[in-house]
Formats: structure tokens, sequence, C-alpha cells
């Protein structure tokens, strides 16, 4: 595992349930498999998946006891066979898509796949890094890789005070794009127009189809929603001819109608979107790696950290996760 010892703390599930589940185990690292490399985590992002992972709502099920862990940034310690384009001491990310229970970066160490790692773009410090891959890589893959957003052209970005929507506000604004935003609260109009949103629709008490006419009356180019729910009918009525919408979540909990008339009267795309789209294509991976080092050269790109814990505080750092109080990412530290 190389000449510099590693702290031998892993962060583990033994049953499903809140943040008081979760476990400091101690295990000492292990070298990496055929295929693998050996990490010293420096930091950790975390993300509403692991709280669904965690009390067993996730894709992936855990078998308990269960790492977990998404994202993460640190050195790589050791290489294992069949494993090249790395070096023992290199600064590099973990990128989502490996098996939380077989991989999970929340830990002093891991072995994880060397496809899911990637060198760590310049510019960043270990909490912008454990920032980065889950909260941008959806933005980028959805509003670059499929919308081709363009300087000048409108894009409707609701829950926009997450660090999704934060990270897609950036996005937006790298390209030359004019990002609108939706948040619930009154409270968060001004914090997110700091944030480089253009205006702010807060649709508790506004009419989301009559301020985007007011807003946008020539129309939407492109929709990145995290909601769903009835007013995707009202998103499409705002939509420019052959706009495309990208659902990448469901926080509503009614049913999603598909706007028939609207879509074939404007030609509208309409699709789901998963950060896999980029993690798992290396050529996008590397597209997205180059976008995210000249963003952030530019001074576009700036992961926002709402607040970091140190390891020995995971269960605080979960709880505070889930109360929803953040603005920005939440990040664990070793």
């Amino acid at each position: 595992m190389g000449s510099v010892p590693v702290a031998d703390r892993v962060v583990r599930i033994h049953a499903f349930g809140g943040p008081d589940v979760l476990r400091i185990d101690h295990m000492s690292p292990m070298p990496p498999p055929p295929g693998e490399v050996a990490i010293r985590v420096r930091a950790i992002g975390l993300n509403r998946a692991d709280v669904m992972f965690r009390r067993n709502t996730y894709i992936e099920k855990a078998v308990l006891p269960s790492r977990l862990g998404f994202e993460a940034v640190g050195e790589i310690t050791g290489l294992g066979e069949e494993v090249s384009g790395f070096c023992v001491g290199q600064r590099v990310n973990v990128v989502p898509g490996a098996s939380l229970a077989r991989h999970g970066v929340c830990a002093d160490w891991a072995n994880v796949p060397a496809t899911r790692v990637v060198p760590c773009p310049p510019g960043f410090d270990d909490l912008q890094a454990a920032a980065l891959w889950m909260s941008y890589g959806t933005p980028y893959g959805a509003l670059i890789e499929v919308c081709r957003i363009a300087k000048g052209q409108r894009v409707l970005i609701t829950a926009a005070n997450t660090t999704v929507g934060l990270a897609a506000i950036q996005i937006a604004r790298t390209v030359g794009a004019v990002p609108i935003g939706t948040v619930l609260l009154d409270s968060l109009r001004e914090p997110l127009l700091q944030a480089g949103a253009e205006a702010v629709i807060v649709t508790t008490n506004e009419d989301l189809g009559q301020s985007l006419a007011t807003i946008a009356p020539d129309g939407i180019h492109a929709a990145f929603d995290a909601v769903g729910g009835p007013q995707i009918t009202a998103i499409a009525e705002a939509m420019l001819p052959r706009g495309t919408i990208i659902l990448h979540g469901a926080l509503s909990p009614d049913p999603t109608p598909f706007p028939l008339k609207l879509a074939l009267r404007k030609s509208l795309n309409l699709r789901g979107y998963l950060y896999t789209e980029v993690t798992d294509d290396p050529d996008a991976l590397t597209r997205a790696q180059e976008f995210l080092a000249k963003g952030a050269a530019a001074g576009f790109i700036a992961p926002r950290i709402d607040r970091s814990f140190p390891l020995d505080r995971i269960a605080e750092a979960h709880a505070y996760l889930e109360s929803g109080q953040q603005f920005g990412k939440v990040v664990v530290t070793t």
C-alpha cells in the first residue's frame, strides 16, 4: 500500500435506517485486486443517494454490513495488476458508478475500479474536488452533451438551490447561456441570484407558466428539470420549437403527464437523464474533465461548499444533509 501508513477507518452500515446506523469500523487497508487502484481518501462528497442507500430505498441494494459513499478525492497508494495510466501519489477523483457496497469511499481508504478514477482537474482544493462529479456530471451531460446549449439561450433549471441546480447555473454561465431558476422558498431568491441565476421563480407563490411568459416571452431553449409532476405541462408550454426538456429527478410525488399535443405542435424532445451517461462513456468523461478544468480556470466553475464535517462526525453530517438546510455541498474530510 506504499511507504506512508494509511488510517483504517471505514464507515459501514450494519442495519438500515437513520444516521445512527452509520458505524466507523476499523479495517486494515487491503492491496488492490486486478483492475483496481488503492486510494488514500482525503474528502468525500455526500449526496442524497447516500441517504437513500442507507435507508434501503436506492436503486442498488446493500448486502449488510456494507460500505457506502459515491464520490471522493485522494491520492493513489497502490495499483492492481492490469492497471495503466496512473501512478502512486497521483491526486485523483473517484467518480460515481461503482458498487457502493464493495467500493464505497466514505473511509480513510478505498479500492475502486480504475475505470471509476480520473485525474483531479487542476484548480480545485480537496473540498471542491470532492463536490465535483455527482453535482456537475449530470448537468454537464444534460446541458452540454445533449442540449448543446449556447450563448444567449435561455435555460430553465428547477430546484435550482440543490447542488446539481447550482452546478447547472454555473455550467450555463460558462457557455454564456441565461439560467432561470425555480425554488420553493422566497428566502432562496436572493442567494440564487447571487449564485448566477438571471431570474428566480418561487413556485409556491408564483405561477410557473405566467412567470416564464414574462421572463422569457420568446420561449425557453432547454429545461433541466429535477421535479417532474404536473408542472411539466407549463414547462412544455414555455419551450421554443424543437426545445429539449431533460428530466433528471422526480421530486414531485405526483404523476408526470406527457404533454402530447404540445410535444407534437412544437416538435419537443423529452427525455430522462442519469449521470452514468457521462461516467460510463470514456470519451464523454474526458470531455467533461476538459470542460470543468477550463470553466474553473475561467472562474465559472466553483463548487459551492455549504459545510464540512470530519469523518468521526459522519452521522452528524448525514443528519445535516437529510435536514435540507444546506445551500451547497456537504463534504466529509479525513
